[in-house]
């Protein structure tokens, strides 16, 4: 197979930022993707209906002329989000779901939530809206490590969460972990889960490649080889609860390569070429259209698109960064070869 044509996919998961940064990245989003999640961890976090809406508006506005590129907006669960917000989130049209990040768990995080149960009359708001509740699934105690912060979560918070909330959709978002789709697995319907290119391809030794890679730290982090293969079985298994969720997620190099380094791993650039490799080194390159064109609209309640994208077996080399807001982003696979090139849609 030297071409591939599928549905224009969506992104289920994308850090856009805002501003300049945004105006950078917006068009690796744009020319993949018919629509995508937008993530609501801004410096200043999107946590009302009106703040969403404002940068709905920004989004758009920065969008290439005749751009059909539609975001999907998030709220930002906080200790004080209450029921009436969330009513008015449904309410708006344009608000999709509810992103829950422990605070403290990963960038902008700090207004997230602090102990679940203060987060209770916005849980069985949205279950009762039908909102779906987005999760960053790691927990943030100290004593637990970093690379069994997810698993904990599953075991200590989440399951919980379905227990308490049985009709309530949720999303496990970049699922990291052969626990996580396990636990996913083992769910009922109204529990899905994305899984991002990096995760499919890489695992913990990326990091440690000739000296410490800063540009492949992410969190959650990249796990043993073990779970990069449950992870790539999970998403080319043809099961509609795994969709596809880059986390794309651009920080300037001067942040990335510092002290105390961000997380986050930027590959809009190369999104579903990444996803068309991992597919094509696990034989199922015929799978790949569900888990990016089908899985994910079906849970979300939208409808498939009608476009379509097409992908050429063709290797190119990623530049070494790329242009972001004043500086610029090491993209993932900068400076090395990647096997599938989007040729047209």
């Amino acid at each position: 197979m030297h071409t591939l044509t599928i549905v224009r996919p969506d992104d289920w998961h994308l850090h856009l930022r805002d501003g300049a940064e945004m105006a950078s990245v917006l068009p690796h989003a744009e020319r993949t993707f018919a629509r995508a999640i937008v993530m609501p961890n801004l410096r200043t976090p999107v946590t009302t209906t009106a703040l969403a809406a404002a940068y709905r508006e920004r989004v758009l506005a920065a969008l290439s002329k005749g751009s059909r590129f539609e975001p999907l907006m998030t709220l930002y669960l906080t200790d004080n989000t209450g029921a009436e917000e969330i009513g008015r989130a449904k309410r708006s049209g344009f608000v999709h779901g509810v992103k829950y990040y422990p605070a403290g768990a990963t960038t902008n995080s700090s207004s997230g939530v602090t102990r679940i149960e203060r987060a209770r009359p916005a849980l069985e708001a949205m279950q009762e809206h039908d909102l779906p509740l987005l999760v960053h699934g790691e927990v943030t105690a100290p004593g637990v490590d970093v690379f069994d912060r997810e698993r904990v979560f599953l075991e200590t918070v989440l399951a919980d969460i379905v227990h308490r909330f049985p009709r309530l959709r949720i999303v496990v978002e970049h699922a990291s972990t052969r626990e996580a789709v396990e636990f996913v697995s083992a769910s009922g319907p109204q529990v899905a889960a994305t899984i991002t290119a990096h995760h499919l391809l890489y695992n913990r030794s990326a990091l440690f490649t000739g000296g410490l890679r800063p540009h492949y730290y992410c969190l959650p982090v990249l796990k043993r080889e073990e779970h990069r293969k449950a992870l790539a079985r999970a998403a080319t298994s043809g099961n509609p609860k795994f969709f596809l969720g880059t986390d794309s997620a651009p920080h300037a190099r001067g942040d990335k390569e510092s002290q105390c380094g961000h997380a986050g791993i930027f590959s809009g650039h190369a999104a579903i070429e990444l996803y068309a490799e991992a597919f094509e080194q696990a034989g199922a390159l015929e799978r790949l259209e569900g888990f990016a064109s089908f899985h994910g609209p079906a849970f979300y309640g939208l409808p498939r698109n009608t476009s379509s994208i097409t992908l050429r077996r063709e290797s190119w080399t990623v530049p070494g960064e790329l242009p972001f807001g004043a500086t610029t982003v090491v993209p993932v696979r900068a400076g090395e070869s990647v096997g599938w090139r989007l040729v047209g849609g």
